[in-house]
């Protein structure tokens, strides 16, 4: 029997032989699909003798075309399509050459379902170094911003002013194609509210990098990587989209790609007005305790925006092994944001005393323009690569304000009433240079080294204004120009090595820092030149193809940038400012994380312990600034040194401190978590995601100021908190092709060192109906079902007690339409796991 198969196989290896040694003739014809008389391309055609015996075969191009030689006979020819009926021609006669004309392929219902089945297995993909979160799936983003998008990622928190957290640290960097993005610029939670959910293809995040990856950002990085179609021909989609309040966009991704180029393009216009609200009431006392003012404050916001933004680029497939990409994005925005505050003063015994109203107008135009180049080059190994990155970007953001603060109903206008007008502009250039090599060699090793060189240069010039009279003066406390300079250039190496079911990566990484801060009117010039090294270690055991349990540590750095350095205040309030730190050190975390993942059919399980160490971590803290709003009351100031009212007449005024919140480097910092997540689908028709994260964060450090008397008070910052946060995710396929999802998400309370942030809840949902044959999808998304995304807090100050709610965006309610252009909604589903399948890498530290 043994030798009888030896035989049959040697015989089946013999026969094409056989065939191929005689003078060939060819075979042609087209594949179509028979419901749309569409052509069919990657369909498999195969030639085989009339004993089954696989002579020839090939694949279908962009128009269905087929073309294979054989030599002359008898054959039976078989054609397949993923979720198509096989297709056969029985005992043709091959004598010369033949076209088979057009042949019809049938969609098979049972293999179709299955398919969609796999393609739509899992929004969130859990794996031991990352979670890869497919956008395309997610209804509830659909017509949403990137910022909607982070926000539904597990791990991750997108907060009520936009900052990105990744397990409650926001020190994150985010990467834009797996490569370091100029578009981002300055002020990366605004950027993100402008780029469209639909122009990502999927999210990965990344909680504990390894030395391949720039070092910035101790909470890790998350990665948005961009839709680009990997389908010959011509396809893409475009989505439409309305909204209230006023959230009307539209979008399209387009592509063509051939043989030799692959074009593609992400393009989107918005419109959007996001109302928001928020209030303190405070308590003031004196240096005994006592009650001496309460003060309420009430602010609405009306934040109108319209945009655009562009991506163009070429793939260039030099040669098999060769690709050069290039492409621009252009962004550019310009917003309104009238913010109406109303201050209520009342004495110490609760006594109304009078409402002042303080209207804010800001403009911003915002423009950017990046252009990126890339160049790919692999060698006969597989695995075997060089990539080398460029890019240039320029951002512009300029802003102007008019503040009128006006006391209500007051007698003495001219004295009481002020009229402020400021003016921020920003231009920055950004140059990025980057190269990586990897080398495969022997049974599972690798070695891996790079260089990346970034260089920043951001002036910022900043200019307030009062009306006296009718001349506006300027305001030196409020006026400076900032010039950054930021050079850093880093050079990385590890190895990686696979024996049996042991995997380790061990990786160095150098980077030298040259940073200029130079604050001209102040004459305030600060140089900080440092250079550090950020190892990394990452050790994996696979106890079988469905579980593993990896270890790994790294060092990370996270420098202070934009606001956390700019000293000009936002006049918005002129009793609780925020001011920047010019001064502020970077802050270095070493990160360790310990990790299981088991598999068992329906469900996924994943689970880690963490713990960063972060040394000069930053913190905001509040203090009194030492200056003060004094309100008139029925009489009239006489004003001493210092700010200081010495004399009243015919009146007893109400002094109000001025609260400045700024940044600091504040001792360490020791984050200790765990947390949890879960891929479950119990039916075909049901998936369920949940992420839930717990963690300790203690404080320790002390903060010295000198009061407005002149007196050193040194607050102590020991804190220890407790939070937690969880997210839960369900998508329900029911009939008649109607998908509805709802998640919903809590972050618990957490102390801080001056006050206590509580809870806060919200809910999204969404329902969609395919149709036009699958090749449209109509959405309706509610985004914070029970408007009560709101940012509450208390605050215990030395002479202020405070709370405050904040509300960024009210509930949201978005219609939106997508259309596929020549692909249906399971091939678009089936491409992009194709797609996250690919661009694994078995040593990438987690």
């Amino acid at each position: 029997m043994k030798n009888f198969k030896t035989l049959l196989f040697l015989f089946a290896l013999i026969t094409p032989l056989v065939a191929f040694s005689q003078n060939k003739v060819t075979v042609t014809g087209t594949v179509i699909e028979q419901e749309t008389k569409q052509p069919l391309e990657f369909a498999t055609v195969t030639i085989q003798t009339t004993d089954n015996v696989t002579v020839n075969g090939g694949l279908t191009d962009v128009n269905g075309r087929y073309s294979i030689e054989v030599a002359p006979g008898t054959y039976n020819i078989k054609f397949d399509f993923i979720s198509f009926k096989s297709t056969a021609i029985q005992n043709r006669q091959v004598s010369s050459n033949t076209d088979l004309g057009v042949t019809a392929m049938a969609p098979d219902a049972k293999l179709l379902n299955e398919v969609e089945i796999v393609a739509e297995r899992s929004t969130v993909d859990i794996k031991l170094d990352k979670r890869v979160y497919s956008v395309g799936q997610d209804m509830i983003v659909r017509g949403g911003t990137v910022s909607d998008v982070l926000d539904n990622v597990p791990s991750v928190s997108v907060d009520v002013e936009g900052n990105v957290s990744l397990r409650g640290n926001e020190s994150v960097t985010i990467l834009i194609d797996g490569r370091p993005s100029n578009l981002a610029g300055t002020n990366v939670a605004e950027v993100l509210r402008l780029l469209p959910a639909d122009s990502v293809d999927k999210v990965e995040v990344i909680t504990n990098p390894s030395a391949r990856y720039d070092a910035e950002g101790g909470g890790g990085i998350i990665n948005i990587i961009l839709k680009k179609g990997k389908a010959n021909g011509f396809n893409g989609s475009v989505i439409a989209s309305v909204g209230d309040p006023a959230n009307h966009s539209v979008s399209a991704n387009l592509n063509f790609r051939s043989e030799n180029f692959n074009l593609f393009s992400n393009l989107g216009y918005n419109y959007r007005k996001s109302p928001g609200n928020s209030f303190t009431d405070a308590e003031y006392f004196d240096g005994d305790g006592n009650t001496t003012s309460f003060v309420d404050e009430r602010r609405d916001n009306l934040r109108q925006s319209e945009g655009f933004n562009g991506g163009f680029g070429i793939e260039l497939f030099l040669d098999e092994s060769t690709t050069w990409t290039n492409s621009v994005n252009v962004r550019s925005s310009e917003g309104d944001n009238p913010t109406s505050t109303y201050f209520d003063y009342f004495d110490a015994n609760g006594n109304f005393d009078k409402t002042r109203f303080r209207y804010n107008v800001e403009d911003e135009n915002d423009d950017n323009v990046q252009f990126s180049t890339n160049l790919l080059k692999k060698f006969n190994n597989d695995g075997h690569e060089l990539r080398i990155d460029a890019s240039f970007a320029k951002n512009t953001d300029y802003e102007t304000a008019r503040i009128d603060d006006i006391v209500l109903n007051t007698a003495t206008p001219e004295t009481d009433n002020t009229f402020e007008r400021t003016l921020n502009d920003e231009d920055e250039n950004r140059q990025l240079v980057q190269a990586d090599y990897v080398y495969p060699f022997g049974e599972g090793n690798q070695f891996e080294a790079g260089y990346r060189g970034s260089f920043t240069e951001l002036v910022t010039d900043s200019k307030a204004e009062e009306l006296q009279g009718n001349v506006w003066v300027t305001n030196p406390n409020f006026t400076n120009l900032l010039e950054y300079k930021e050079k850093v250039n880093a050079f990385y190496a590890q190895f990686g090595s696979k024996i049996g079911n042991f995997s380790y990566l061990l990786g160095l990484r150098w980077e030298d820092s040259d940073i200029d801060v130079n604050l001209v009117n102040a004459s305030d010039y600060n140089n900080k030149r440092y250079n550090n090294f950020f190892p990394s270690a990452f050790l994996t055991y696979e106890f079988s193809e469905s579980s593993n349990v990896s270890i790994s540590y790294s060092r990370r750095i996270n420098r202070p940038r934009g606001r956390f350095i700019n000293p000009f205040s936002s006049l918005a309030s002129n009793i609780n400012i925020f001011t920047g730190n010019p001064d502020l050190d970077p802050s270095m975390t070493n990160a360790f994380d310990l990790g299981y993942l088991k598999k068992w059919g329906k469900l996924t399980f994943s689970t880690s312990a963490y713990i960063n160490i972060t040394d000069d971590s930053f913190q905001f803290v509040r203090r009194e600034s030492g200056d003060f709003v004094t309100q008139v009351v029925d009489g009239e100031d006489v004003i001493g040194e210092n700010n200081e009212v010495i004399e009243v007449i015919g009146g007893a005024d109400i002094r109000t401190p001025i609260i400045l919140t700024t940044p600091i480097n504040l001792a360490k910092e020791y984050r200790f978590g765990f947390e949890f997540n879960i891929n479950y689908n119990p039916y075909r028709w049901w998936r369920i995601n949940s992420n839930f994260n717990f963690f300790r964060n203690e404080t320790d450090g002390d903060y010295t100021y000198t009061d407005f008397e002149g007196n050193v008070v040194t607050q102590n910052f020991d804190n220890t908190a407790y939070s937690w946060f969880t997210r839960v995710n369900s998508k329900i396929s029911l009939p008649l092709k109607i998908d509805w999802q709802l998640n919903a998400d809590y972050r618990g309370p957490q102390d801080n060192a001056q006050g206590r942030s509580l809870g806060i809840f919200s809910a999204n949902t969404a329902i969609s109906k395919d149709i036009l044959n699958e090749r449209a999808t109509l959405s309706l998304n509610v985004s914070d079902i029970f408007n009560s995304r709101k940012r509450r807090m208390y605050t215990n100050l030395p002479q202020v007690d405070s709370y405050s709610e904040m509300q960024w965006r009210e509930r949201q309610v978005t219609l939106s339409f997508t259309y596929r252009f020549n692909m249906k909604k399971n091939e678009r589903q089936r491409e992009q796991r194709d797609q996250q399948g690919g661009g694994d890498d078995e040593y990438m530290g987690g």
